[in-house]
């Protein structure tokens, strides 16, 4: 049949992964890099995914496209949704207790300052303890290893959760606007890197801000290639 639907133009992609994270169907995912329509029928044609591309790499074009099967989006949105198979006993939610010590001896290991397991977004639970009053730290994976005082300047005092929007092919908001919603956290913390993939992050804890109906003080930090700081909002 012919109907309106995405199309994405791959020489405009930056790879930021907005797109992919604002498509509720899971119609669009990262591949090498840059965005791609994975399948006709999971994209609805509505074009939440638009506003979303800081480079207008999105258009609607009208072609001949498989119609749109809600049956089978919200089947793979359960797929998606359902526990590891493996019943991963390495994903079990458990508190820890960071050790206090505010300096690193040349001659010994910083102690973590990591407060609750686990800590990737996908993985966290919805409620869980820790969350109740809580500073949310919510960091983009590099972040970690290109700022090497990250445990003490950052995690320390926040429940920590991280991911990557560029190869995770999952709408962070969503979960975040749960936690959100469900407990209350008192500030939330956005660590991104300067590369633009990382705007996926930040666009998704700003639309679960403003889905989960509360007001809660936030902050965006950006951190450079090289391990700087070089934007604090």
């Amino acid at each position: 049949m012919i109907r309106r639907i995405i199309q994405i133009d791959k020489e405009k992609c930056n790879g930021c992964g907005a797109c992919a994270a604002a498509c509720h169907e899971g119609a669009i995912a990262m591949v090498d890099g840059k965005a791609q329509l994975m399948r006709d029928d999971y994209c609805d044609g509505l074009g939440d995914c638009l506003p979303a591309c800081p480079t207008g790499a999105i258009t609607f074009v009208e072609r001949e496209a498989a119609a749109y099967d809600e049956k089978a989006v919200m089947a793979h949105k359960a797929q998606k949704a359902a526990p590891l198979p493996c019943g991963c006993p390495g994903s079990a939610a458990r508190a820890l207790k960071p050790q206090e010590k505010n300096e690193c001896a040349a001659s010994q290991a910083c102690p973590s300052q990591l407060r609750q397991w686990p800590v990737q977004i996908k993985l966290a639970p919805v409620n869980a303890p820790w969350f109740e009053g809580a500073k949310l730290l919510i960091a983009a994976d590099c972040t970690a290893y290109a700022y090497g005082n990250f445990h003490q300047d950052f995690i320390r005092d926040h429940v920590t959760l991280v991911g990557c929007p560029k190869l995770d092919s999952v709408d962070y908001s969503q979960k975040l606007t749960e936690i959100l919603k469900s407990n209350d956290i008192r500030s939330v913390t956005v660590v991104r890197m300067e590369v633009p993939c990382c705007g996926g992050i930040e666009l998704a804890v700003k639309k679960a801000l403003m889905a989960s109906g509360k007001f809660i003080p936030w902050s965006v930090v950006t951190i450079s290639t090289d391990g700087r700081i070089i934007d604090r909002a």
